[in-house]
């Protein structure tokens, strides 16, 4: 624990407990972008048939994944115990993946979904890494099941030894979406959503987004894509790609259900501006049409997939993005490579990740790097 610069665990968040103690923000400490360098990206095993009815084939997704990131900064992977251990680094072997690059952590975890279960890491201007550890409580309380993934940070902190700040809300990080200058996109769907925090206001969750991630300035969207069961996650419709711009997502068929939710946050975004307060760039990014579950392996109703390219993740060298075999899957790898220049733009076969209502950067969670120096 943190002593004064946590929440003490017995604290409810009221209006007049926001910001009453130091907080990351007051202190220096801020959340960077996503493609400012990495040390690590953070990941789980596939394991539970419940959330991908073709466990192998998720499995080689991550295989993908991890063969494709490894080179460029450490692989640091949750699995369940040593026989996990010792089947997936065969597995990994077979890829020709180096592991001496993955770390492996032994763990009684839930679920996959790093992203908003996992913690949110901030950096301070001597290039010290800290952890802000939030409440998951399953995307509303819907899954019991998986509601023990909550206490994943306090089990990597064992190790990690890093200062930890609770700020005693529910927010997961698929939900958000920084610059590291200063500004954060959000849905209304998600964060105001009375499965959340209901005792907070909109102003108050702006407070605790700005004191703990140390922005300066929140941008809110109306809603997420269909089928999306975490109430409208920013990562599968929005995404910065620079300071100044952002890849929205946009579904060009009128019939489709997606395109007038996907007009509207286009919309907005025109209007919005930077932290210096000039229009924002927005760039189209397409939909991959409707992919569903064709087979009624999730249910009989052979329900809609949250599918979407923005789900990708920018690695130091790479950027990965989730593809499902759509004739925009080129033009969608071509817009997102023109973002990252200096960057591999690899796809990634996401057609049974999807699966589990999620894919790439949801799975995911970056690890800054470090550039602090004790003093002795």
């Amino acid at each position: 624990m943190l002593g004064d610069f946590c929440a003490t665990d017995d604290q409810t968040p009221t209006e007049n407990s926001v910001s009453k103690m130091s907080t990351p923000s007051q202190i220096g400490y801020h959340m960077p972008a996503e493609w400012e360098p990495h040390s690590a990206i953070w990941l789980s095993w596939p394991h539970d048939p419940l959330t991908f009815p073709n466990v192998e084939e998720a499995e080689r997704a991550y295989v993908q994944i991890i063969a494709a990131i490894h080179t460029s900064e450490m692989v640091n992977l949750q699995v369940l115990d040593a026989e996990m251990e010792e089947r997936v680094s065969a597995l990994l072997a077979t890829a020709n993946v180096d592991l001496s690059r993955v770390r492996f952590w032994k763990n009684d975890y839930a679920d996959v979904w790093f992203r908003d279960y996992g913690p949110i890491f901030v950096k301070n201007q001597e290039g010290k890494l800290a952890m802000t550890h939030w409440i998951f409580n399953a995307w509303g309380n819907k899954y019991e099941e998986l509601l023990k993934d909550t206490n994943v940070p306090m089990f990597m902190n064992q190790t990690l030894k890093m200062e930890r700040f609770t700020p005693n809300i529910v927010l997961e990080g698929g939900s958000i979406e920084v610059n590291g200058a200063g500004i954060l996109v959000t849905t209304e769907q998600c964060l105001l959503n009375k499965n959340r925090n209901p005792q907070l206001t909109k102003t108050q969750i702006e407070q605790y987004l700005k004191d703990y991630l140390g922005v300066r300035k929140i941008l809110w969207l109306k809603e997420g894509i269909e089928g999306d069961d975490t109430d409208g996650h920013i990562d599968d419709i929005a995404r910065f790609v620079a300071p100044n711009t952002i890849l929205c997502a946009y579904e060009d068929n009128p019939t489709d259900p997606n395109h007038a939710i996907l007009k509207e946050n286009y919309e907005r975004l025109q209007r919005m501006t930077d932290q210096q307060g000039k229009l924002l760039k927005i760039i189209k990014l397409p939909m991959p049409g409707y992919v569903r579950d064709d087979q009624g392996l999730i249910d009989e109703a052979k329900r809609r997939l949250p599918a979407s390219y923005a789900n990708f993740y920018v690695g130091n060298t790479v950027v990965l993005v989730p593809v499902f075999g759509h004739q925009n899957d080129e033009k969608a790898l071509n817009i997102i490579g023109q973002c990252f220049p200096g960057r591999k733009v690899v796809g990634i076969n996401c057609r049974w990740l999807v699966y589990g209502l999620g894919t790439l950067h949801c799975i995911s969670q970056q690890q800054p790097t470090s550039s602090f120096k004790e003093k002795q």
